[in-house]
């Protein structure tokens, strides 16, 4: 019977690992399709706020928390960054292009494609805002209109960057790498390489079976 051989590749974790895998058309699809509804749902319930609720004058919502308080943010959480606007949207600008980056060339996990298409859809529903309301492209203040206690001022979109966010840092903590299939083959060598060191040590450690006599040149005078 023939024993497996320890250095094929075909090794369960890896074949487990693509079978979590997915192409990079699909990952690009799962960002891109998560990022237009976010930033379409987004955009409606901002221009519902605009339309609906009173600048600066907090209104009930689900009892007294969370409140609806509409005002304009020029700057980043909390009006940081108020003077420095372009700079501010060039940041979220260059998020989105790391986003897309990331995306192509490392994610192949359905997990990491649902955190990038919550930041990216977040990240392009404030770019919006910043682009094309007032009071200028790369000026424009952003709508935010969902207040909670001793917190910044939000909306949608922040909340999806936020949610995206932490769902990266868990991921990581929990060990999933970007790639399943990069993780399991990483796996798999360890396992192979463990394998021959042990093979190698138990030959070590096998006793000579040749005649002593014949192996001596003192034997052989």
């Amino acid at each position: 019977m023939s024993t497996p051989d320890p250095t094929s590749t075909s090794a369960g974790p890896q074949r487990s690992g693509a079978r979590r895998r997915l192409s990079r058309p699909a990952v690009l699809g799962v960002v891109g399709l998560l990022a237009v509804v976010l930033l379409v749902a987004d955009q409606v319930t901002k221009n519902w706020a605009v339309a609906t609720l009173p600048e600066l004058d907090p209104q009930p919502f689900l009892g007294e928390v969370p409140q609806l308080t509409l005002l304009y943010n020029t700057g980043a959480a909390w009006g940081m960054g108020a003077e420095i606007t372009p700079v501010v949207t060039c940041l979220q600008i260059a998020i989105v292009i790391g986003v897309i980056v990331f995306a192509v060339r490392s994610v192949r996990s359905p997990w990491y494609a649902l955190a990038l298409g919550l930041i990216m859809g977040g990240a392009l529903g404030n770019i919006h805002d910043r682009l094309l309301r007032a009071p200028g492209p790369f000026h424009g203040a952003v709508v935010d209109f969902l207040e909670s206690p001793n917190w910044p001022v939000f909306n949608v979109a922040d909340m999806a960057v936020v949610a995206g966010a932490i769902l990266v840092i868990a991921l990581g903590l929990f060990g999933l790498d970007a790639d399943p299939a990069r993780a399991a083959q990483e796996q798999a060598e360890t396992e192979q390489a463990q394998t021959r060191a042990e093979q190698e040590q138990a030959r070590a450690a096998e006793p000579s079976t040749g005649d002593p006599a014949e192996e001596s040149p003192e034997a052989e005078k």
